[in-house]
């Protein structure tokens, strides 16, 4: 290829499994017989699949076990066979209490094995693998999330001729709120927390029914009811209360309030903040907080990617 040529690289996602063993931290590796190699469990998405859901996906299809996701770690690339690849990288831990693998091996994979964390560099194969341990080890292991998400599609407003806070989601919304269980629910079960607005309720309803989680409305994440420097100082305020209970919890609200709330939590964890802080409708922020209250990762998404 000529130099200053582009090849588009080939996506993978994956996760550092780990768990608290007798001896510390372990993490899983799995061994592939058709490669002679071993390595972390990763795999790329399916056609129209979520980055999310197919690292989600892959990892279980690998090891038998379902991660729960942690935070977001560096983006690592590498040429495979002379092409570019692009994983994108998790910690995360096994849905099941106390991780036990029951794993049939087969010919992709033959062992899934827990190793002490500070023995899985010299045990993986790749450079590249090692040092997404090195990610792992350089961050708190267990942290929580909390999710920022402006509601998803309700069309324009200047159509709907009843009360705004009554308008509800488009068909695209609807749609897109049938797949958001998917995405979210990679990051377990989550406290859902709404706008009072019809449009925000309805795009987390399908998560809280399929996850079996409730949901109460907070009219200070609303846009429509008072003036809006009232409701700025109220958002930000009942944000704030969010974060000091230091539980996984999604916040559904309006595109006025997301840079607000955005700006609150990193000011609040002394951390710098991203050039764009608002999001298109459907779009999410997800802060991993560790549990000394530390931000240990941001990262931002859309429902369908």
């Amino acid at each position: 290829m000529n130099p200053g040529g582009y090849l588009e690289p080939i996506r993978a996602g994956g996760a550092v499994l780990w768990r608290e063993g007798g001896n510390g931290l372990e993490v899983v590796l799995v061994r592939r017989p058709n490669h002679g190699d071993r390595t972390l469990p990763k795999g790329k998405p399916k056609n129209g699949e979520h980055p999310i859901g197919g690292a989600v996906r892959e990892v279980e299809e690998e090891t038998g076990l379902v991660p729960v996701l942690g935070r977001r770690l560096p983006t690592r690339r590498y040429l495979k066979d002379g092409w570019p690849k692009r994983v994108e990288w998790w910690a995360a831990t096994p849905r099941n209490p106390g991780g036990e693998i029951d794993y049939e091996p087969n010919d992709e994979i033959e062992c899934v094995e827990w190793v002490p964390v500070e023995r899985a560099g010299e045990r993986l194969t790749y450079a590249h693998d090692a040092k997404v341990i090195d990610d792992f080890r350089a961050g708190p292991a267990r942290t929580f999330p909390i999710v920022l998400l402006r509601h998803l599609s309700a069309g324009d407003k200047r159509s709907w001729d009843g009360d705004d806070l009554l308008r509800p989601l488009d068909e695209t919304g609807r749609a897109d709120a049938l797949a958001l269980p998917r995405v979210l629910g990679a990051y377990g079960n989550l406290r859902a927390v709404s706008s009072s607005a019809a449009r925000c309720a309805e795009s987390l309803l399908p998560y809280t029914v399929e996850c079996d989680t409730g949901m109460r409305t907070e009219p200070a994440f609303t846009v429509g009811r008072g003036g809006r420097g009232h409701e700025v100082a109220r958002a930000r305020e009942a944000f704030t209360r969010l974060l000091d209970d230091g539980l996984p919890t999604v916040v559904c609200t309006h595109g006025e309030l997301v840079p607000e709330l955005l700006t609150e939590a990193l000011t609040r964890f002394d951390a710098p903040s991203p050039q764009r802080r608002g999001l298109r409708k459907g779009s999410f922020w997800v802060l991993h907080v560790s549990v000394d209250g530390a931000l240990a990762a941001v990262e931002r998404h859309h429902v369908r990617e």
